[in-house]
């Protein structure tokens, strides 16, 4: 009786706490997440019926980077700021990054800018989440669990995948420590965040169907093997990339806004040649489109360049999207050769290229299971798990720690 009552002193005020607070952290965050999307479905599709808006793309360019530069400095790190809060707390993250980085993100998807959206729904979280440090008197500890919360339910929120999403959050800040006391808020916050998406909003997430899944053969699995080593040198490409064109071009070019705009006349240029709208943006119909059918081989190539390019200079948005883009038409690029089924290698490469450039490989196991089903768990992890390893320790994400 004395245990059960120590016990009972210890933990309940303990979950209680957090599921208050998850609650209202998770109704929040999905709420600004399912308004997120229904806006960026919004400008997507404006885009492309009206696809000379995109001439517009190196004055939005110049006016984005310079309101960066003016009102939000503090927050213009994004992602990388909430690690490293994640990692040692310090002061409170402003609001306003809240709503700068909706706006900007919609404004480079509204514009042809080549990018993606977790970013956004991270940043978006992590704004919304600090200000429920004061109220509840959280300490640093607390804080720090507070922001991986946030973080958890932003990634389920925007995917629709709430386990990879806690994973994610528990996963990303440091490489080879997991924190196991935030581990039921990050669940609770992802799972509900989530739910208050699809269940409350009605707002829906992408789905993509793999088909047929071959049996686990010796010679299947050394075939996995080498498409995730494939997965693991493109990830690590992207992640140097990246950093040497962002930093090139804060040598170079010193002038945040003109670096932005110039940035952008060169997408333009890649796009007119290119002569198609289809790498720009999101680019969910060319992912869906590559669990089905072959695509041109130099898909993966053109993302990649767009991308690189549109982040670089200084447009918002994020780099995950992007990289299912990269990595489901790399696998589709190498089921020309390789005798995996076409959906089998897209969805393997959907996840292992990010897992790779985010060194997050469980977080992209659990993805994996959530997005095309069980049965493709074994090879997704052989790809995420050789990807993660040959793509070292470069990450697109600067502050994380080993």
């Amino acid at each position: 009786m004395v245990l059960f009552k120590t016990y009972c002193s210890i933990h309940l005020p303990f979950i209680g706490k957090w599921v208050l607070i998850c609650l209202l952290l998770s109704i929040c965050i999905g709420s600004a997440s399912a308004g997120f999307l229904v806006s960026l479905d919004w400008v997507t599709n404006f885009r492309e019926t009206h696809l000379w808006i995109i001439c517009f793309l190196p004055m939005v360019g110049f006016v984005v980077s310079w309101v960066y530069q003016k009102y939000g400095k503090e927050v213009e790190a994004g992602n990388n700021l909430i690690i490293a809060n994640i990692q040692q707390p310090q002061k409170v993250i402003p609001f306003r990054m809240t709503p700068m980085i909706y706006l900007a993100t919609l404004a480079t998807h509204l514009f042809g800018g080549s990018a993606g959206r977790e970013g956004t729904a991270l940043q978006m979280a992590a704004g919304i989440a600090d200000r429920l440090v004061k109220p509840f008197r959280l300490d640093e500890e607390e804080r720090r669990m507070l922001l991986i919360s946030a973080v958890a339910a932003g990634f389920a929120a925007v995917f629709g995948t709430p386990l990879a999403g806690a994973v994610f959050g528990l996963e990303v800040a440091r490489l080879g420590k997991v924190d196991y006391k935030a581990l039921l808020p990050a669940f609770f916050s992802a799972i509900i965040a989530d739910a208050v998406v699809t269940k409350f909003w009605l707002v829906g997430h992408t789905h993509y169907l793999i088909g047929e899944i071959p049996p686990l053969h010796a010679i299947n699995i050394l075939y996995a093997i080498f498409a995730g080593i494939c997965f693991g040198i493109c990830a690590k490409l992207f992640s140097l990339s990246m950093s040497y064109l962002g930093a090139w071009g804060k040598k170079n070019i010193e002038y945040a806004p003109i670096r932005a705009a110039l940035g952008a006349i060169v997408v333009l240029l890649l796009v007119w040649l290119l002569g198609t709208g289809k790498y720009i943006g999101l680019g969910i119909p060319t992912i869906e489109a590559s669990f089905q059918t072959q695509l041109p081989f130099y898909a993966f190539i053109t993302k990649f360049i767009l991308t690189v390019i549109t982040l670089s200079v200084g447009f918002k948005g994020g780099e995950v999207t992007p990289l299912f883009f990269i990595g489901a038409t790399l696998g589709n690029a190498l089921s020309f050769f390789v005798p995996l089924p076409i959906g089998l290698m897209a969805g393997m490469g959907f996840v292992a290229v990010f897992a790779g450039a985010a060194n997050t490989p469980l977080a992209c196991i659990f993805m994996a299971v959530e997005l095309f089903g069980g049965q493709c768990g074994v090879y997704a992890a052989i790809a995420c798990v050789v990807a993660y390893v040959v793509s070292g320790k470069t990450s697109i994400y600067k502050q994380q720690l080993v």
